[in-house]
């Protein structure tokens, strides 16, 4: 149910009082009363906790590698930081967890997930392969754990945005081909968003590069967090119940 969670450990406690009175009672109209004040208190927990929960900002989970961490930045320049600082600047209230692990393969991701989702994200943001990719790992294996990670995702009805990734030239053109075909081919089988190409305005300039010349630089983040946050408000707009 939409907005609604579990009662906290104080409104259990005057739950199970407000019980205990209803055991005991007799005919008296005190302990009546006394049941009724109990009862109301704890309708009143509840309805304030269910509040709570349809007032809370959807909680987005990145979940990548390297260019999910932050590899090379200080913390609060990381891609999620500060995507949750401009969609917010924006006016849409969220939490983004940083769920980035550098060096991780879609393997490594696909090993973590049940670990990851113990945060409860409302939505996803899939971000994984490029390391895949640069170890040259077949193609229809990255395929396959990101089918499972999809999968997982949408069998708990969590919202996945998926992000794109291109392969390197000196693979050739059949593993270019086939790596690039992956990404398209599960957005279409799972019928989530795609965001085509996670570095889109950032890849191969070096002026938005770290000295590694793959992970982008404070500069680059905020190239790709001006292309993405526009695609990430058109999902969150998209999924918002009417009204």
């Amino acid at each position: 149910m939409p907005g609604w969670k579990l009662p906290g450990n104080a409104m259990l406690a005057r739950l199970r009082r407000a019980l205990a009175r209803f055991r005991g009672y007799g005919h008296g109209g005190g302990d009546f009363n006394a049941l009724r004040r109990s009862t109301a208190a704890a309708a009143v927990v509840l309805a304030m906790s269910a509040a709570t929960a349809a007032a809370a900002p959807p909680r987005i989970l990145a979940f990548g590698d390297s260019l999910t961490a932050g590899y090379g930045l200080p913390v609060d320049q990381a891609f999620p930081v500060r995507l949750e600082a401009r969609l917010k600047a924006d006016g849409i209230d969220v939490e983004i967890i940083n769920g980035g692990v550098s060096g991780d393969t879609t393997a490594g991701g696909l090993s973590r997930l049940d670990w990851a989702l113990a945060d409860k994200p409302d939505y996803v943001l899939l971000e994984l392969g490029a390391n895949d990719m640069l170890r040259g790992i077949d193609p229809k294996v990255t395929e396959g754990n990101l089918d499972k990670i999809l999968a997982r995702l949408t069998a708990d009805h969590t919202k996945v945005m998926l992000f794109g990734m291109r392969a390197a030239a000196n693979w050739g053109d059949d593993y270019r081909q086939e790596f690039e075909a992956i990404y398209p081919a599960l957005a279409a089988k799972y019928k989530v968003p795609l965001y085509p190409f996670f570095l889109d305005g950032v890849a191969l300039d070096p002026t938005l590069a770290q000295p590694d010349g793959l992970h982008p630089n404070e500069r680059g983040i905020a190239i790709l967090v001006d292309r993405i946050a526009p695609f990430v408000e058109r999902v969150l707009a998209d999924a918002a119940p009417p009204g």
